[in-house]
């Protein structure tokens, strides 16, 4: 792959020193042989075998659903294997750090058990903070963790008194990465470390893991974007259909070829290329003129202010690109028109020319509106299928709870061939990668075909083919159809052409 002359040295320098040492000095960290993974009644990546050494620094690379998350996983022991041997010569659970989105899903899902706790107890504002999460790492007291350095490290000092809850995605990634980092590991596993991260987040996070590689933490990083392949990795292992299909050395295997060959796929369900043509998008007569106004909007939370006389009109006619840093505010602005922030009433704010709180109710507000954001996939934690996960869009319910009628399941089948999901149309939505769930879920946006569609990080957790499949869909309906977006992300290349106006949020203040 090309790239900066001088890190390609120091790249093939890398290699050169994890893979030429003596095998008395590159001592073995974790084997595999022949290993088999169990996901529940599934069984993939067979017969693999795979050797990390000291001083190697891998990736694993591969399309969604091919299994890279099992296999990082099965390193930390959190998933069974049928078959084959595991041999962590001398490192045990406590000497590996582990971050994925599965864990951020978990302590999104246990933060929604806990309000409920809260709520009933009669202490609803005891949330957990920052500090709390960080130390939660530690299985017993005594000693001097390095919470201090690793705070630092990670840039999070200013939200240690936060609570948990009111965490960006972004935010929380590097809350996790640094409560992973409080144990000192010396294997340390991320998942897609970057994603919902703001670039110069982005940057700082980079760094600090170049910093840490140096330092002797040996790194196992899952990715699907090229571009967050560290130069501090020296190897790279390829899955491909639940199958391991190279590893190997950096430079031998992260070839042009190698990889177009991983990421291309076979068989029908691509959907139609991205649009440029000219012209307006269409509209409906009977949409309002101005589908959100707000003014003068002001959220607080405690010493935390989000807005301070915020005013903002989105049009008929126009589709908007929200971007701006973690914490900034992008996820609350969604709230607050979505009707899941309760500070909504207490502003002035009109959706589709009817103000908040004038007698609307909040089924009424999401009956024209699709949603996409990491915390709608996380409420979807029960054994339902994708095609159900879909139809529930049709009732903005997590679940289904009534029949669908015939035209009701054409248009599930509609979406779900338009999004090339028609093979996973009856596997468990909680069975499935994060992206194929994140897919499902712009199907299940679509499926009503709403006025207004918010696609909080669409792209989080999508590999590439993925990624120019949902930005081409996007792009057509935001210059084909009545439906107007909002689409928050953290990538300006990624902002599709329909978009046609944009809105950068800043953070109020860092206390």
């Amino acid at each position: 792959m090309s790239g900066n002359p001088k890190k390609q040295k120091e790249i093939k320098s890398r290699e050169r020193q994890s893979d030429g040492l003596p095998g008395s000095v590159a001592k073995l960290v974790m084997t595999l042989k022949d290993v088999t993974i169990r996901v529940r009644d599934r069984h993939i990546l067979p017969g693999t075998s795979w050797e990390i050494r000291t001083g190697q620094n891998w990736a694993i690379l591969g399309p969604n659903g091919s299994g890279k998350s099992s296999l990082a996983r099965l390193l930390v022991n959190d998933i069974p294997y049928s078959r084959g041997e595991i041999i962590r010569h001398g490192l045990d659970r406590r000497g590996i750090g582990h971050v994925s989105f599965e864990l951020h899903e978990w302590f999104m899902a246990r933060e929604d058990r806990l309000e409920d706790a809260r709520s009933f107890s009669g202490r609803p504002d005891s949330h957990e903070k920052v500090r709390q999460t960080i130390l939660s790492a530690l299985e017993k007291k005594g000693g001097r963790p390095p919470f201090d350095e690793v705070v630092d490290l990670m840039g999070i000092r200013h939200l240690l008194d936060r609570g948990t809850a009111f965490l960006s995605t972004g935010e929380m990634r590097r809350v996790l990465i640094a409560r992973a980092l409080l144990k000192s590991p010396r294997l340390l596993i991320l998942d897609e470390p970057f994603g919902g991260v703001d670039e110069t987040s982005q940057a700082r996070l980079a760094a600090a893991l170049e910093m840490l590689m140096k330092g002797g933490t040996q790194v196992v990083l899952v990715t699907n974007r090229l571009e967050e392949i560290l130069p501090g990795i020296t190897h790279i292992l390829c899955v491909k259909d639940c199958r391991v299909v190279r590893q190997g050395r950096r430079g031998e295997v992260l070839t042009h070829e190698l990889i177009n060959n991983l990421y291309r796929r076979e068989g029908p369900g691509r959907c139609s290329p991205a649009t440029d043509r000219a012209g307006g998008k269409k509209t409906d007569v009977s949409d309002p003129d101005i589908f959100v106004e707000m003014k003068n909007v002001t959220v607080r939370y405690g010493e935390v202010v989000v807005f301070d006389g915020l005013d903002w009109v989105m049009r008929k006619g126009e589709n908007w690109a929200i971007t701006g840093s973690n914490g900034s505010g992008k996820t609350t602005l969604l709230d607050l028109i979505n009707g899941d922030n309760p500070q909504a009433y207490a502003n002035e704010i009109y959706i589709f020319g009817k103000r908040k709180g004038s007698g609307e109710t909040v089924w009424e507000i999401k009956e024209h509106i699709g949603m996409v954001s990491s915390r709608l996939q996380v409420q979807y934690r029960m054994g339902i299928s994708a095609c159900e996960v879909v139809a529930s869009g049709l009732f903005d319910s997590i679940g289904i709870y009534q029949f669908t009628t015939p035209e009701e399941n054409d248009k599930v089948r509609h979406w779900m061939d338009r999004l090339g999901l028609s093979n996973l149309s009856h596997r468990a939505f909680d069975r499935l990668s994060y992206g194929e769930r994140r897919m499902v879920l712009i199907a299940r946006a679509m499926v009503k075909s709403p006025r207004l569609l918010i696609l909080d990080e669409p792209c989080e957790g999508l590999d590439g083919d993925h990624r120019r499949k949902v930005l081409n869909l996007v792009n057509d309906i935001g210059l084909e159809t009545r439906t107007h977006l909002i689409f928050v992300t953290h990538y300006s290349h990624e902002i599709p052409p329909c978009i046609t106006h944009t809105m950068r949020l800043e953070r109020k203040n860092q206390g």
